[in-house]
C-alpha cells in the first residue's frame, strides 16, 4: 500500500506544482499573447518529464532525513 500512496502522491504533487510553476514563468516570460496558453502546455510537459522523477525519487529520502533531524 505505502508504494501505491508513494507513486499517487508523487504524480498529484508534481501535477500540481508543475501546473502552476510552469504557468507562472511562462506568463512573467512572455506577457498575455495567443500563445501563452500553447506555450505554458509546452513548458508544462516537459517539467513535469523531469518532476515526477525527480519527486518520485527523493522525496522518501527526504522524508526519512527530516524525521531523523526532527526526533533527535
Amino acid at each position: 500500500m505505502e508504494k501505491k500512496v508513494h507513486l499517487i502522491f508523487s504524480v498529484v504533487m508534481s501535477l500540481f506544482m508543475v501546473l502552476i510553476m510552469s504557468f507562472v514563468v511562462t506568463y512573467k516570460n512572455v506577457g498575455w499573447t495567443d500563445q501563452t496558453i500553447d506555450l505554458w502546455l509546452s513548458s508544462f510537459l516537459y517539467a513535469w518529464i523531469v518532476a515526477f522523477p525527480l519527486i518520485f525519487i527523493f522525496a522518501p529520502i527526504f522524508k526519512k532525513t527530516i524525521v531523523k533531524i526532527l526526533t533527535k
